[in-house]
Formats: structure tokens, C-alpha cells, sequence
């Protein structure tokens, strides 16, 4: 998978789950069907002819019914298939309550993974076995921060796009300044040892904090003025996370902010975290609308006219963007007509046009030919070109920007247009 393209397949995969996870069938209705690539159709279809045949033993004869037609459909699509793809295939397939009892419709669903997958398994139940597919959104590398100086210490974790603040202590270090009447010597000496207690303290809790993470990938050290290199030099951290630390960074704080201050200053360390790439993702973006220099611009009509004219070279989208793009047609003339909704006022539209006339022909023979996620719509444009496309997400202060301020859909120009 291309690493430009990965946000649009993540953003598929993990939409195509939430809506697997919300079907339920009747008893056990519902095949999941996970392949991977080192197996042969010709056994999996064997399989599943053998699972036939003992469904035929099923009492329920509404249940038999379905099973067996579920199992007709898996294997009707996997023949469809000359070798399993190169990470493997999963089928998901069943009788779905449309409206209540005996509304049911088979469904089914063809899912291609990331990333090669391990499990071979058939199951019939009442829900789709989807959990070995949610392995794949799983943030796989954790990074973690950590800033100080003299007056405290913050520890955080960065994985993906979250940056989570785990916990600050303070020092209780006194400053530089002595008080009245004591020696310089005694009171340099009484510092020294305090900053010696309160470095324990930093590295126990830093042992105790990042030691736990399995996928911890590395370890970013921060803070004003030498405190973080006197830190270093001691060994009051573990050895494998001494040698985990990829940067020491200069920061202005040693609070949020200061965490903060230390990712965007170890961004070639951090260059494959998501958190990162959609900082930077939108920091381009509203730098070359500042500038207006003419090489960006947002809003579906626009967005819309220089994907079509080959001008995009990364097209911005929000994930949280819930509009289709509906195709009207006319199977009387050649009446086509396409506009963008909410999806919950589609079948308010298709009641609309049964009782209009065609404004070509005149003739009411309008329908609703198509229904596409207006996400999935304007990817396979930008796919037509040759464009990036990036889908962030409505957890980060950017994806809310990108979806607040510019209605989700916006991009970066290769020239103007």
C-alpha cells in the first residue's frame, strides 16, 4: 500500500467495520469467511461445499435456507477469484433484518486487508467476525515524551494521532538563589542533592511509564536549558529506554505545551506518525492560502472543477464528512443529473422525483440510478489524475479545522487553474 494512499484504505477499512459490526442476523446466520494468501480457492471451495452439505442438517428451516444461500454466495464470489489476492481475502455474507421478521436480504461484503493476514476460519453466527480485521487499525508504533527541567517533569505518549498526557510531578527543587545567612557552598551542595533525588524520581517514573509500552518505538527527552543533558548523563534511566532516546529537543515549557513544542520539533524522528503528517498536511494548506499564492483552495464545487481539470495534486478530506453523491436518471431520454446530500435525505428525493416529470422529456420515468459516499466519489476522481488523498481524522485539532472551517473537502494545486 502506498504510504499516501494508506489514510484513504485505513479510512475504508475502518468504515467498513463499524457498519459490519451494526448488522445482526437471525441465530446463527451470518458467514465470515477469512482466506489468507497461501491458501487455494479450489480447497476453501471445497470447504465450504462440505459446510453445505452439513447445513442441510440445520431444523430451522428459514435458518437452513439462509445459511445455505449465504454459503452459495461466498463461494459464487470466491470463484470469482483465479488465486487468493496477496494478503489474503475475507467474506462476510447473511440474511439481514431489512424491517423486521421476514424482511431478511442477503448481504454480502468482500474485504481486502492491508496487510497480509494469518487466520484461516469459517463461522456461522449471529454477528460477522470482524475482530481479526480490527488488528489492522490497531496503531502499531508508540512513542513517548518526555520534558523537564529543574521545576518539573511531564510524561506523554504519542501513537498515531493521539498525544496523551500521562503525568506531570514537580520537583521541589528551590531555585538559584540562597537563602539569607546561608553558605554558598552549603546551599550549592543542598541543591545538588535534591536535583539528584528528583532525577530518580523522573527516571523511576519514566521506567514505570514507558517501560510497560511492547511497541514502544523511541524516546523523545525535552525542556529548556541543560536540565534534560544533565538527566542524560546519569543513569537514572533504564537501559533500554537510554537506548530507545532518538532526540534531546529544546522547548520554551515543560507542561503540555512544552510536549507539544518537543513533537513538532522531532518531526524527522516522528515523520511516519500520523499525529505529524496531518499537522503538516494542513500547515502546507493554510500556508499557501496566506500567501495566496493560488495553489490551494477548499469546498466541493471548487475542489470538484480542479480535480476534473487534472490541477490537484493532494485532495483533503475529512472523515467525518456523511454526504453521498446521487445519480438521477431518465430511462426515457439520456436525462442525467447528479447532486450532493446528506444520506438521510435520499429517500426523501426518491419519493420527489417518482412524482415528477423528467425536465428533458417530460415524462416521469425518473429513479435513482446510484448512491456513492461523496468521500469514495471524489478519491476515484483524484485516482483518475493521479492525486494524493489524504483523510484526516475528526479526532485532531486539524481534522476539526479542515471540517469546520473549509466543509471537509479541500487541496493542494499543482498549478493554478
Amino acid at each position: 500500500m502506498s504510504s499516501k494512499q494508506s489514510s484513504l484504505h485505513r479510512f475504508r477499512l475502518k468504515r467498513d467495520l463499524e457498519r459490519l459490526a451494526s448488522k445482526e442476523g437471525r441465530g446463527t446466520e451470518l458467514v465470515s469467511l477469512y482466506v489468507p494468501p497461501d491458501r487455494q480457492i479450489s480447497d476453501v471451495v471445497t470447504m465450504l461445499n462440505d459446510e453445505y452439505g452439513t447445513a442441510s442438517n440445520i431444523k430451522s428451516t428459514t435458518t437452513r435456507k439462509n445459511v445455505q444461500d449465504a454459503i452459495v454466495k461466498v463461494t459464487q464470489r470466491l470463484k470469482l477469484f483465479k488465486k487468493v489476492p496477496e494478503n489474503g481475502l475475507v467474506i462476510f455474507c447473511g440474511a439481514i433484518p431489512q424491517n423486521g421478521p421476514g424482511s431478511e436480504k442477503i448481504e454480502t461484503y468482500v474485504i481486502a486487508p492491508p496487510e497480509p493476514i494469518q487466520v484461516y476460519l469459517y463461522r456461522c453466527d449471529s454477528r460477522f467476525h470482524i475482530e481479526h480485521l480490527k488488528e489492522f487499525l490497531v496503531e502499531k508504533e508508540t512513542y513517548g515524551v518526555l520534558v523537564l527541567d529543574a521545576s518539573g517533569a511531564t510524561f506523554a505518549t504519542l501513537k498515531g494521532k493521539r498525544l496523551d498526557i500521562v503525568e506531570k510531578i514537580t520537583s521541589g527543587v528551590p531555585g538559584k538563589f540562597r537563602a539569607g545567612g546561608q553558605s554558598a557552598r552549603r546551599f550549592d551542595r543542598q541543591r545538588e542533592a535534591k536535583i539528584n533525588d528528583y532525577f530518580k524520581r523522573v527516571g523511576e517514573h519514566a521506567n514505570k511509564t514507558f517501560l510497560e509500552i511492547d511497541n514502544l518505538k523511541s524516546l523523545i527527552i525535552g525542556g529548556p536549558g541543560p536540565t534534560k543533558e544533565d538527566f542524560m548523563k546519569g543513569d537514572y534511566l533504564h537501559y533500554t529506554l537510554k537506548e530507545k532516546v532518538a532526540a534531546t529537543i529544546d522547548t520554551s515549557y515543560v507542561n503540555e505545551q512544552g510536549v507539544e513544542e518537543a513533537v513538532e520539533r522531532s518531526q524527522d524522528i516522528l515523520r511516519r506518525i500520523r499525529y505529524v503528517e496531518e499537522k503538516n498536511i494542513i500547515n502546507d494548506f493554510l500556508g499557501e492560502i496566506s500567501k495566496d499564492t493560488g495553489l490551494a483552495t477548499y469546498g466541493e464545487n471548487e475542489v470538484r472543477r480542479n480535480l476534473k481539470l487534472g490541477s490537484v495534486n493532494t485532495l483533503l478530506l475529512s472523515e467525518d464528512i456523511d454526504s453521498v453523491r446521487v445519480t438521477v436518471k431518465c430511462s426515457s431520454c439520456d436525462y442525467v443529473n447528479q447532486e450532493t446530500m446528506k444520506r438521510h435525505k435520499v429517500p426523501e428525493l426518491e419519493q420527489d422525483i417518482s412524482n415528477n416529470a423528467c425536465p428533458k422529456c417530460g415524462v416521469p420515468t425518473l429513479s435513482v440510478e446510484d448512491v456513492q459516499e461523496l468521500i469514495d466519489e471524489l478519491a476515484e476522481l483524484a485516482d483518475e489524475t493521479g492525486a494524493d488523498v489524504e483523510v484526516l481524522s475528526g479526532e485532531t485539532e486539524e481534522g476539526q479545522m479542515l471540517k469546520k472551517s473549509f466543509g471537509g473537502i479541500a487541496a493542494l494545486l499543482r498549478y493554478k487553474a
